[in-house]
């Protein structure tokens, strides 16, 4: 500002130079990185993972689903019906009021028909839609869950992960899928890569929690440590959960609450052909404690064939308690001051291309800030030039 005697770039001037420079802007991120790495600031390669919900140019009533369209046309053909039943009552009346209120009931109706025909046309072009999913004012921008019982959120899902020693952003996406479970290799590579380490170490939250991306993290270099979902409904049936059943890895088998051995099958029953079948035949039937295990014949205790690689993360979050709370505490304040930057408002671009570029350009910022908070604007400016 002081070079530039407080002359100040007009908006369009500043919208127009995120339009025409998006590459140039998405390249600058990673080499900033590199400047990091140069430093030795990813000395320990602990990174955090973390995804959150940022809302588009595109508001709740301009996103279409099958299940909003349907909703919709449930309303407006209620609305018809009570205008209606309102109609008939009018013309049962004779007088210059009951005349008005029926022409205004009929144009009421009226403008309902058009919206149903509207709805209907929307209802194929959702249909049509290879996600089922349909936003007006950005394509890109999709429904997507939040925590809150019945809320949600027209926008994009930022990953980004996060160095735990000095909170720098290594590496960011920006996705249009609503849930974190398909994240978890990719975001752990990109972090591998922008570490320059052999290994790294991620952490994330239950969200990420899928037995394929785990899998697909192994041999990798990425060591993820995510804890496990429990979502089988055997607890609140009151029933024995799967925790209650001990795997012996060295014997392949498992111990039952009841002290007996569970051996595996030598053919896998289900037709996924990934599972395998653990029981005994015997012990089951004559067992005291199969009310509280099983309403089947038999109790039939399954594990995947890659549940190695998921008993391996488990327990490298069993040596490390505290990973969890070093995830909390270095991932979720940076969105909040990134949410905090943008006013807790929209991104102000369309299209996931023009939005992936607007938040590289929150994300260079952030990481520029933090570097100015560890090292000062001097050396900072030094190191840049070098």
């Amino acid at each position: 500002m002081w070079l530039t005697g407080r002359l100040m770039p007009d908006f369009k001037t500043i919208a127009d130079f995120r339009r025409d420079n998006g590459p140039a802007i998405h390249a600058a991120c990673a080499p900033f990185v590199v400047l990091c790495r140069q430093l030795n600031l990813f000395t320990r390669s602990v990174v955090a993972v973390d995804g959150s919900k940022f809302k588009a140019v595109n508001t709740r009533d301009k996103n279409f689903t099958v299940a909003k369209v349907a909703k919709r046309i449930e309303q407006v053909e209620a609305s018809v019906a009570r205008y209606l039943a309102a109609l008939d009552h009018a013309d049962r009346q004779h007088d210059d009021v009951a005349e008005t209120k029926t022409t205004r009931i009929k144009e009421k109706i009226e403008g309902l028909r058009r919206q149903m025909q509207s709805l209907k046309a929307m209802q194929r072009q959702v249909e049509e839609a290879p996600d089922k999913q349909v936003s007006l004012t950005d394509p890109d921008a999709r429904s997507m869950a939040t925590s809150g019982k019945g809320t949600g959120v027209v926008g994009y899902n930022v990953q980004i992960a996060v160095d735990a020693e000095h909170h720098l952003i290594v590496a960011h996406e920006v996705t249009n899928v609503g849930t974190d479970r398909s994240q978890l290799a990719a975001m752990g590579g990109k972090a591998l890569d922008a570490t320059g380490g052999e290994e790294v170490t991620v952490l994330a939250d239950r969200g990420y929690y899928n037995g394929e991306e785990v899998l697909a993290c192994e041999g990798t270099g990425v060591l993820p440590y995510v804890p496990k979902t429990h979502t089988s409904v055997n607890t609140k049936r009151g029933l024995f959960s799967v925790q209650d059943f001990i795997y012996d890895a060295e014997n392949d088998r498992y111990t039952c609450p009841a002290g007996k051995i569970l051996t595996r099958g030598k053919v896998r029953s289900d037709r996924r052909d990934n599972m395998d079948h653990y029981r005994n035949l015997t012990a089951c039937l004559t067992c005291g404690l199969k009310p509280q295990c099983t309403s089947d014949k038999v109790k039939r205790q399954k594990r995947w064939e890659h549940e190695a690689v998921l008993d391996r993360m488990q327990a490298r979050l069993d040596r490390m308690p505290e990973a969890m709370i070093i995830r909390r505490q270095t991932v979720e304040h940076c969105f909040g001051t990134l949410k905090a930057w943008m006013g807790s408002t929209h991104f102000l671009t369309r299209t996931l291309e023009k939005v992936k570029t607007e938040m590289s350009l929150q994300v260079l910022a952030y990481n520029m800030k933090r570097m100015i908070n560890i090292f000062g604007v001097r050396p900072l400016m030094q190191a840049i030039a070098r």
